[in-house]
């Protein structure tokens, strides 16, 4: 195994350039072995997850949820607000930072952001939850696409770039997922479902998530300060590719069911209208309220 790390590190070091010594001694991040077993260990449940579960009855899985999607909640928001006040008193520049300034600064955004880096480990637990629960039909490329290219270039970016320009989208995305996963916790909770009407404004909000990271990445390549510009290209297209993935979703999942619950309505309403709707007046409430809350 040693053997194979140290013939990894040099090619790495070889292809990218030598890594941020800044970063050597903490956790998971001196090799890379360790992060690609723990994808693969992902992948292979992600693959037969559902197979062990067919013939099983789905765990509810509710207390330990809204532990997990609490406990993701405070992380994400310690992270982004340790960032953001940290690069703020810092003097980060905007425009462009490049990964040495103060040292003071860069120190803690490195301790940041390798929380951050972790987080990404952590966050498969919402793959085991779906596929423990019998929800596989939320486990879709897009999905598993996300957690499993995460936690690896995020390997690679606190090796390289543990600090300046790194810090934007990661911060963003903390601030998201304080969103995402405090809804998480609180839907967990069966009593509160009907009062959370935003769940498909988190999706847009991702979508400006990534138009903002792109932008913001852009400024450094026209205003280059030194900060890799390879790692700048990298982080456009992967943002695109984001942008293709959940606007393709966001179309599906919310558009298309808007379309055909109008459609239901109108058909509905023009049945009543012939005479031939059955059931009595309150029914018919409560099927549209059932509508509404779904």
């Amino acid at each position: 195994m040693e053997a194979l790390n140290q013939k990894l590190n040099t090619y790495f070091d070889s292809w990218m350039g030598p890594r941020d010594k800044r970063v050597q001694g903490m956790l998971l991040l001196d090799n890379y072995p360790p992060t690609i077993a723990l994808t693969v260990v992902y992948l292979l449940i992600v693959w037969m997850g559902p197979r062990y579960m067919k013939h099983r009855q789905p765990y509810s899985c509710r207390g330990l949820m809204v532990i997990y999607n609490l406990g993701i909640t405070l992380l994400s928001f310690y992270m982004s607000f340790e960032l953001v006040t940290t690069v703020w008193y810092g003097g980060y520049n905007f425009f462009c930072q490049n990964t040495y300034s103060k040292p003071e600064v860069d120190k803690k955004v490195i301790n940041v952001l390798w929380w951050y880096y972790f987080s990404k480990l952590l966050e498969f637990m919402d793959t085991f939850f779906f596929i423990l629960r019998k929800n596989t039909h939320q486990v879709t490329f897009l999905h598993v696409y996300h957690h499993a290219s995460m936690l690896n270039i995020w390997w690679f970016v606190m090796n390289w770039i543990p600090c300046g320009h790194s810090y934007f989208g990661a911060s963003l995305n903390s601030f998201v997922h304080v969103v995402m996963y405090s809804y998480y916790g609180l839907s967990s909770v069966p009593a509160l479902r009907p009062y959370l009407w935003w769940k498909k404004y988190i999706t847009q909000l991702q979508l400006i998530q990534f138009s903002m990271t792109i932008c913001q990445t852009a400024l450094a390549a026209i205003w280059p300060c030194g900060f890799p510009i390879g790692w700048l290209y990298f982080q456009i297209s992967y943002m695109f590719s984001f942008i293709v993935l959940f606007s393709n979703f966001y179309i599906q999942t919310y558009r298309k069911q808007s379309a055909s619950r109008r459609k239901e309505q109108q058909l509905g309403s023009s049945a009543s209208t012939n005479g031939h709707a059955n059931g009595t007046p309150s029914m018919e409430r409560g099927a549209a309220k059932k509508l509404r809350v779904d």
